[in-house]
């Protein structure tokens, strides 16, 4: 299971064999089924995960009690309720497995261990960070400059297997619309 992540990581940053064994040591393999909660709302985050097969999604519940996704995770990646990770802060987010899922996982204290261990790491955290603030601001400019049917064009060149893997209603919410609206949308394209 380590391989793709030694994979991902090797593709812009070298790794001595002690680090790569100390990566190893770190990540703990995991498996989990469909809509298993890996992460409960209103508690620190455990958990830092390396996606090496499935989908996870990141959501919330809002003031209505519907469920809101702000973040579905194409394989490979990092995924968390990130800031509260690093932070060590209670988050209102849960993370859950759309799909059955592969992991690799990480401790906060591991994670620190690990990075204070290898320069390699080091850089390597420093650059997954870039990407994701890179990521967030991209997606709330998206947010704000398309139009849904363009949000959905976008997604769908970006990641076309996200609609064989994951529900309707959970793209229609990552994307900001109601799950009838992207129907509506689909049906248009299709025709």
């Amino acid at each position: 299971m380590h391989d793709k992540l030694l994979q991902y990581i090797s593709s812009e940053f070298n790794f001595n064999s002690d680090e790569i064994e100390t990566v190893k040591q770190y990540f703990e393999p995991v498996s989990y089924s469909k809509n298993t909660i890996l992460e409960e709302a209103g508690q620190v985050p455990q958990y830092l995960y390396y996606i090496v097969s499935g989908y996870l999604r990141l959501f919330y519940m809002d003031e209505n009690g519907n469920e809101v996704t702000t973040h579905i995770n194409c394989p490979p990646g990092f995924f968390t309720s990130y800031t509260h990770f690093i932070n060590q802060t209670r988050s209102e987010d849960c993370v859950e497995c759309i799909t059955d899922c592969s992991l690799l996982r990480i401790t906060k204290e591991n994670l620190d261990q690990l990075v204070t261990k290898s320069q390699g790491m080091k850089d390597f955290s420093i650059a997954v960070f870039q990407q994701s603030i890179a990521y967030n601001e991209n997606r709330s400019k998206e947010l704000s400059v398309l139009n849904a049917e363009q949000r959905y064009l976008k997604l769908i060149e970006n990641y076309p297997e996200i609609i064989q893997n994951v529900p309707i209603q959970y793209i229609a919410s990552f994307l900001g619309m109601k799950p009838e609206s992207l129907s509506r949308i689909r049906k248009k394209i299709i025709n």
